[in-house]
């Protein structure tokens, strides 16, 4: 129970913080509506059937603005000295990590939900007959993908590169990311059946996890060096 303790006060803290700054969050739903502003000019109607792209339109939408937003869960608490506190506190390192990611799936959850909005108003998108599984699928690339960046975001705050070294670690590993949840998206998009994307789901979630404990396992060695 202690633990439990522990790993949410690490994810109530940083909700709070960025609930009082708004900084990250700003910035990806910016980053969000812009994108599908600047698509909706891009795209004739007439020529392309925006629902046939939309699946990659919005995974890539949310990749990159969770990059942006995600890429700076260190760099607050770096500034003030203050993430040296946490690290010198009892709290285990893998529930602080465990907190962050929490935190970051939160805000990333809640930039999609809004990706989904801007794209449906602008587009006048159809979102299937199982939106809730649509969610779903992309609550477990979003997890999985939080995951990873949140770890690498770890590793890249304390280089010379910063920011500029964090797609180059986390890209390469979101592949099967994009592979299942792309394709599910699309299928679901389309009005398929979920029996088709079972498979996907079941990939997913296997991707989350292996974020999820990877991650947990080396988030002590990354903040030890």
């Amino acid at each position: 129970m202690n633990y439990l303790r522990q790993l949410r006060a690490v994810l109530w803290k940083d909700l709070v913080v960025e609930l009082r700054t708004r900084e990250r969050t700003i910035s990806m739903a910016g980053f969000t509506v812009l994108v599908a502003f600047l698509f909706n000019h891009a795209l004739d109607p007439a020529r392309v059937d925006v629902q046939d792209v939309a699946a990659g339109l919005l995974w890539m939408t949310i990749v990159f603005a969770g990059t942006l937003g995600i890429g700076r869960t260190f760099q607050l608490e770096s500034e003030d000295g203050a993430f040296h506190g946490v690290l010198m506190s009892p709290t285990p390192k893998d529930a602080i990590y465990l907190g962050k990611v929490g935190a970051n799936f939160v805000i990333l959850l809640l930039v999609t939900l809004l990706a989904l909005a801007v794209f449906g108003l602008f587009f006048h998108l159809q979102y299937g007959e199982r939106p809730l599984v649509l969610l779903l699928v992309m609550a477990l690339g979003i997890l999985g993908f939080v995951a990873f960046a949140t770890l690498f975001s770890a590793i890249s705050s304390g280089t010379v590169m910063g920011d500029t070294l964090l797609p180059i670690l986390l890209f390469p590993l979101l592949v099967p990311m994009v592979i299942y949840g792309v394709s599910a998206t699309d299928r679901l998009l389309a009005g398929r059946p979920v029996a088709e994307i079972a498979g996907h789901l079941r990939m997913l979630a296997a991707f989350a996890l292996v974020a999820v404990f990877s991650g947990a396992g080396l988030f002590r060695f990354v903040v030890e060096e």
